[in-house]
């Protein structure tokens, strides 16, 4: 198994615990770092000093003093050797078997190993099976025994680590939040609303709840409904609220019952740093890309792309014309949630750097023209696809996930009226055999009013200014 690259981000990439993929409103994706665990373990007010000494601990609190000192100093194989040595002497000491746990943590974190974070795992689990372990202790030891099970991917053995800590302190609606993240990571969002309502009876203003709860009821599409959880949750200031992601949530369902209130929000979440700014609302990004929201062909320095697109736009045309005239379900529904209304499909050719044999067999001319284009094969957060939109569709304003591409539209067929698309505060019509670029991280809208459909091809591409080593390197999105 390879190391999971949480520890060594080298991308300045912001790639924390994220809610959002290319799929609007409806993903928790797994990506958590240590830096974000820190940030919500941290309050505005100083919480009880936990208690990690059961009597018996408390006689060797010296021995055990000495070993978690090697520990904070960085000397891991010290410390691990250290309590080592205490459990052969007093092998029922729980805080020795958690400082164990935690030199092996270190350690792994260390020579990037994940089969020394797999001991360190188990080792966390011992701790609630010592005699007489201080609640405290216990409830630490299996938090961070779930936490590096989800940071390993096995996110269901975090689930199962998390419950048999509910069970056993069912009243702590800290660890049921925890549990309801482990449930959304999942993608299990029935089980995690459960959670959260039964944190919400316990704990009627818990602002980490009522942010995840919100976060839920938008994603099943009772938008009106989540706007005061998220409102309330993020005016709370509790740990694990003030994030982009519950920014940008609260943002778009207030956008999308009509409620100007949503711009304040954006701004907010821009001055606390979430955002780029008030318009480029991306999650996924890398820092310091040149952000406009509207690009010519010249900027992009992909001028060949370009002229092969608008060189064989009819050719491009008539394949996904013919696609459509077969009726075999290539062209499919839209499914991230962004029309308010309408008719509106796709019909994907690259997706994620992935080439669809099945679907070039439908159109190989077109996808022959991209083999000498791997900014565009090889967007890895990105896709080439037709597009068909229907007359009386309209697509609210959103936001793509990345910074970290361009996206560019070309004309296909279009209708002489009625059709336009509004990125930021500027709006422009498509011609037939014409592109024009966008970078769809800045908001952006679409009106189809005309009497016909319009059909347009779209084609992602890296941002220009990403190195080749990023463009090897960042995450599919």
């Amino acid at each position: 198994m390879q190391w999971k690259p949480v520890y060594c981000n080298n991308d300045n990439v912001t790639l924390d615990m994220s809610f959002v993929s290319n799929k609007t409103s409806t993903n928790y994706l797994y990506k958590t770092s240590d830096s974000e665990l820190k940030k919500e373990k941290q309050g505005p007010a100083k919480k009880k000093k936990p208690k990690l000494l059961n009597k018996f601990d408390k006689m060797i609190k010296a021995e055990l003093d000495a070993a978690e000192k090697l520990r904070k100093k960085g000397k891991s194989e010290a410390a691990l050797q250290a309590f080592n040595e205490i459990l052969k002497s007093y092998p029922h000491s729980p805080r020795a078997k958690y400082g164990k746990a935690q030199s092996e943590d270190d350690l792994a974190e260390k020579l990037r190993s994940n089969e020394i974070l797999q001991r360190a795992i188990n080792t966390y689990g011992e701790v609630a099976d010592m005699p007489n372990p201080p609640a405290d202790l216990v409830k630490l030891a299996i938090k961070r025994q779930a936490n590096r099970q989800q940071f390993l991917g096995h996110i269901k053995r975090s689930v199962v680590t998390l419950q048999k800590l509910v069970d056993r302190y069912p009243d702590d609606v800290a660890i049921k939040n925890e549990l309801g993240v482990g449930y959304l990571l999942l993608g299990d969002n029935d089980n995690a609303k459960n959670v959260y309502e039964e944190v919400l009876a316990l704990a009627p203003n818990d602002g980490f709840a009522k942010v995840h709860y919100g976060f839920i009821l938008k994603a099943r599409n009772q938008i009106a409904e989540s706007i005061p959880y998220l409102k309330e949750g993020l005016l709370s200031g509790e740990p694990g609220t003030d994030d982009g992601r519950f920014y940008f949530h609260l943002g778009d369902a207030m956008q999308r019952v009509g409620n100007k209130e949503a711009y304040t929000w954006y701004e907010l979440g821009h001055k606390k740093g979430h955002f780029a700014s008030v318009w480029q609302r991306s999650l996924y990004n890398v820092n310091g890309l040149k952000a406009q929201p509207w690009w010519t062909t010249k900027e992009t320095g992909y001028t060949e792309l370009v002229k092969t697109l608008e060189r064989n736009w009819k050719l491009i045309r008539d394949e996904g014309l013919a696609v459509m005239d077969n009726e075999r379900g290539f062209f499919l529904p839209e499914d991230e949630n962004l029309r308010e209304k309408g008719d509106w499909s796709q019909f994907t050719l690259w997706q994620q750097g992935r080439r669809s044999e099945k679907s070039c067999k439908q159109v190989p001319k077109t996808c022959a023209l991209f083999e000498k284009f791997p900014e565009s094969t090889g967007c890895k957060r990105g896709q080439i696809k037709y597009s068909v939109m229907h007359p009386g569709t309209h697509v609210w304003p959103h936001t793509g996930p990345t910074n970290c591409r361009l996206r560019i539209h070309l004309g296909l067929v279009i209708p002489k009226q009625g059709c336009a698309i509004r990125c930021a505060n500027e709006t422009r019509e498509w011609k037939e055999g014409k592109v024009i670029i966008f970078d769809d991280s800045f908001e952006h809208e679409v009106w189809q009013d005309a009497n016909s459909y319009r059909l347009i091809f779209i084609v992602d591409v890296w941002h220009p200014e990403l190195t080749p080593q990023q463009r090897r390197s960042l995450s599919p999105i």
